[in-house]
């Protein structure tokens, strides 16, 4: 019996809704903060390098 169970348990993993709604709405608070947090400097640096690149290709073609 014990492995029926874990073949179940394998093949048909769910959560119930109320687990869905913490482990959601614990993701957006994390994502949330993570959003509040400056660009570093280094990165901004790059994404501003990338777009000149982008703004170049797309003006010469």
């Amino acid at each position: 019996m014990d492995n029926s169970l874990d073949d179940k348990l394998a093949t048909d993993p769910k959560l119930d809704s109320g687990s869905q709604k913490r482990i959601g709405d614990q993701l957006r608070a994390m994502y949330d903060e993570l959003m509040q947090q400056p660009v570093p400097d280094r990165f901004r640096e790059l994404l501003d390098q990338l777009d000149k690149k982008n703004g170049t290709k797309e003006g010469s073609q």
